[in-house]
């Protein structure tokens, strides 16, 4: 017996704390899985008890909090850094709050200098133009999506697709918010939350044309591996903005699922496709929606609209046949 002490764990003190688990460890005696016990600052064998290891360093904090509230107000960590600020979150800020600590306003000398101070603070973060291009770009990739309202990941994604562009040396010759809208783009579709091409042009500061090569190029340079947009994936969004059923959402996606089975997609727009899936879907549930609703949602043209549907109608009535 090695020169070491067993203490038994009741089961109040297991209730109390769960021990943590060391990976990759076993007990010398038993062979047993090793936990570590932070209350008593041991590594222990769950199946013996042996204590392997005492006096372990607690890496814990050294206060204690009772509820989320007092948590935060004692926890002394920043934000988490992310890759939607230029500086990834690392750098401060000084408030624009003209007060002091307690609250009392700022005499107008003390202002004048913290005015000195935000602007020096302000050039110190963006010292370079990399930094300032950043700071654009990302900007602007916020705005987009705030208007698209996508998710928070998409956003993320698409600075890590511009900071990849502008590592690569690939902005020369290419306006900042082109290679911004871009990388949203592909980051949204990347993410399976597609906007058309129509609806990010709408938003940005660039027009179709650029967009598009851009968009092009960008994925080409950095072998960014994008699916081909799935009608499906615009359905939910439609079916939401047109306050429709979800019996008409089933529907809509059955038509989809038939013509995909004969071919009837292929070398189709797969915006107009959901647009038409969904109008037909509407007229198979008997729900009020026309075919100028569906154009302003999908930012399509009508025409598209009833050309599409009824080849959607055709390929469902080929497969129930």
């Amino acid at each position: 017996m090695t020169d070491t002490t067993i203490r038994t764990y009741s089961g109040e003190t297991q209730r109390e704390q769960e021990p943590r688990a060391s990976e990759d460890e076993q007990c010398p005696e038993c062979g047993g899985r090793l936990i570590s016990d932070s209350e008593h600052a041991e590594t222990v064998c769950s199946e013996c008890g042996l204590v392997v290891e005492e006096d372990e360093i607690d890496r814990g904090p050294e206060w204690r909090a009772f509820d989320s509230a007092e948590k935060d107000k004692k926890s002394r960590v920043g934000a988490p850094t992310t890759k939607m600020m230029h500086d990834q979150g690392l750098s401060t800020n000084i408030g624009w709050q003209d007060k002091d600590a307690y609250g009392r306003s700022l005499s107008s000398r003390q202002r004048q200098k913290m005015q000195r101070l935000r602007t020096w603070n302000e050039r110190f973060r963006t010292r370079d133009s990399k930094e300032r291009n950043l700071k654009q770009a990302l900007g602007e990739i916020d705005r987009m999506a705030s208007a698209l309202g996508l998710p928070e990941n998409v956003r993320e994604t698409a600075s890590v697709i511009y900071r990849r562009a502008l590592d690569e040396d690939l902005l020369p010759g290419r306006s900042i918010e082109g290679v911004a809208t871009s990388s949203l783009y592909a980051a949204a579709r990347q993410a399976g939350t597609p906007r058309s091409l129509d609806e990010i042009a709408a938003v940005s500061r660039v027009d179709r044309m650029e967009l598009t090569r851009t968009y092009r190029y960008i994925v080409r340079q950095l072998n960014l591996e994008i699916k081909p947009a799935d009608p499906e994936s615009y359905v939910p969004r439609f079916i939401s903005d047109l306050d429709l059923s979800d019996e008409t959402e089933r529907r809509a996606r059955d038509l989809l699922e038939s013509a995909r089975k004969q071919g009837v997609h292929s070398g189709k727009s797969p915006v107009g496709l959901a647009a038409a899936s969904v109008y037909a879907a509407a007229l198979l549930t008997n729900e009020k929606v026309t075919q100028n609703d569906v154009s302003e949602v999908a930012s399509i043209s009508e025409v598209t609209i009833r050309n599409r549907y009824k080849e959607l109608l055709e390929a469902s009535d080929t497969m129930t046949v």
